[in-house]
């Protein structure tokens, strides 16, 4: 997949924290190296930068970049991952 967003800031985000992990983890694997995919994340666990951030940098390394774009009026955060080399995707 090319360049994308994914909503993290539906009922089911707000409610559970681990699914954004898990969510986002997915979003990344599916998107193309080359591209980039957008992390819409919702502020009901607070800023990802605690949580969210430190996980995706530990598992991925140096096949993302990720980059802090924006804090919506809504209280929610925007993160734009760039994959730069293929990741492995995680099984099922």
């Amino acid at each position: 997949m090319g360049n994308w967003s994914m909503n993290l800031e539906t009922d089911e985000y707000i409610e559970d924290r681990d699914l954004i992990i898990e969510d986002s983890m997915k979003a990344i694997e599916e998107t193309e190296p080359g591209y980039f995919v957008n992390l819409a994340v919702a502020d009901n666990h607070g800023n990802p930068d605690g949580y969210l951030i430190p996980v995706l940098k530990a598992k991925y390394r140096e096949s993302v970049d990720i980059h802090f774009i924006d804090q919506c009026g809504c209280g929610g955060y925007v993160y734009r991952v760039h994959k730069t080399k293929q990741t492995k995707r995680a099984a099922n």
